[in-house]
């Protein structure tokens, strides 16, 4: 097998420690032990390359076209009924879903290049083909964990939120449109969202959870790029689901928009907005968990049969902001949620999702009843509700992180 580069270096620093620790020592026994360390080391980067190299050929399926992307990114066009998602057991043998009518005469993208940097490169997929970023060694090295790559699971560090919600009604849907920031990030271990999250069951044990928006988060794709994501599980972030298409589970249909990718219109403080619109739905004929971007451009679905309690309907709605907190200065991060601004500077300044809205059970779109509003940390990070006739319900929401009153 040829080494790359990066496990070259690693390699090559383990040898160096172990030469510069190892006392120099003529006795026969002190030799046999450090070599024997070293001959440990390199069987276990060896194990840990065979580890590497087989989740990496479960993930990325052959490509029948490849195109890289300017700002670093590989982009694989695999056959759709190829993807990572049939893999999953019970998806096995299905092909992509048939949308409704009423859905497939949607126009096509407008404004491409508003919602993703690849399509600046000029290039794009064939029919029949659908957009993916390629997951790569270096990807890997970066996880805290290789078997809990791409999931919630990898990590550790505590989360903090800013939501408004609905709860104890049955929901089939939601939409809502995020604007997007470039939030500050202390650590690389860290990440910075603005989402909707679907949830049905019980927290801690069996929850399932289907989740859209924007985040930063370097340890999972190397940069810190505001990324379109998908997130989904069925056991409450134990071990189902993850973040994109890195897992059997979400299937992607539309062969113009790579999940993951990078976003290249950002909102500015006291200068141009710019809006993320989302919508969740649940197909009524197959149980299906649709997603649309734009103006109703559909990008896939979560398959009903991934879940036990989304199998039926979602029993809570929730739109805001995450971070992780790694703490990594022993003092709380510095990372920002948002713009990295309060909710109290509004309009331009602090991060807004608007015309948020729900999916009742006559596929009709409905104001949010009673939203309650949460902010874990309101020191650090806080979120005020209202509502007008142009934005609907809409919160602005966020915060800098580490300062005098959050300390």
């Amino acid at each position: 097998m040829v080494f790359s580069s990066s496990m070259n270096c690693l390699l090559l620093h383990i040898f160096i420690v172990v030469s510069f620790v190892s006392p120099i020592n003529s006795s026969q026994t002190q030799n046999h032990q450090s070599i024997n360390q070293t001959f440990r080391s390199e069987q276990e980067l060896q194990e840990l390359k065979k580890t590497i190299a087989t989740r990496l050929r479960q993930i990325n399926k052959p490509a029948v076209k490849t195109i890289q992307v300017p700002n670093g990114d590989i982009i694989d066009c695999v056959l759709t009924h190829k993807q990572l998602a049939f893999d999953h057991p019970l998806l096995k043998g299905q092909k992509p879903m048939d949308f409704p009518k009423s859905l497939r005469e949607h126009k096509q993208f407008d404004n491409m290049s508003d919602f993703q940097f690849w399509s600046l490169s000029g290039e794009s997929c064939p029919e029949g083909t659908i957009p993916i970023r390629r997951v790569t060694e270096q990807d890997m090295l970066r996880a805290h964990s290789i078997n809990s790559f791409g999931t919630k699971a990898a990590n550790p560090f505590p989360h903090e939120h800013a939501v408004a919600l609905v709860d104890k009604d049955e929901f089939f849907g939601a939409q809502a449109t995020f604007n997007v920031w470039s939030p500050y990030l202390e650590s690389q271990s860290e990440f910075s969202l603005s989402q909707m999250w679907l949830v049905s069951g019980s927290y801690g044990k069996d929850l399932n959870s289907i989740e859209a928006g924007w985040h930063i988060y370097p340890r999972l794709y190397g940069d810190n790029n505001p990324r379109f994501f998908v997130y989904w599980t069925a056991d409450a972030y134990q071990s189902t689901g993850c973040h994109n298409l890195m897992c059997p589970g979400f299937v992607q249909t539309n062969k113009n928009f790579p999940v993951g990718g990078s976003i290249p219109k950002l909102s500015t403080y006291n200068g141009q907005q710019f809006g993320l619109p989302l919508k969740i739905m649940k197909d009524k004929n197959t149980g299906n968990w649709l997603l649309t971007i734009g103006d109703g451009n559909i990008v896939g679905y979560w398959p009903a049969t991934l879940f036990t309690h989304l199998k039926y309907v979602a029993d809570e709605v929730h739109f805001g902001g995450e971070i992780v907190n790694a703490k990594a200065t022993g003092s709380h991060t510095s990372t920002a949620m948002g713009s990295g601004h309060f909710a109290e500077e509004g309009y331009g300044k602090a991060a807004y999702i608007r015309n948020m809205q729900v999916i009742d059970s006559d596929n009709n779109l409905i104001p949010l009843a009673n939203p309650i509003y949460l902010a874990s940390n309101p020191n650090c990070y806080n979120i005020q509700g209202n509502t007008s006739p142009k934005w609907g319900d809409h919160i602005y929401f966020g915060g800098p992180g580490r300062s005098d009153k959050c300390p």
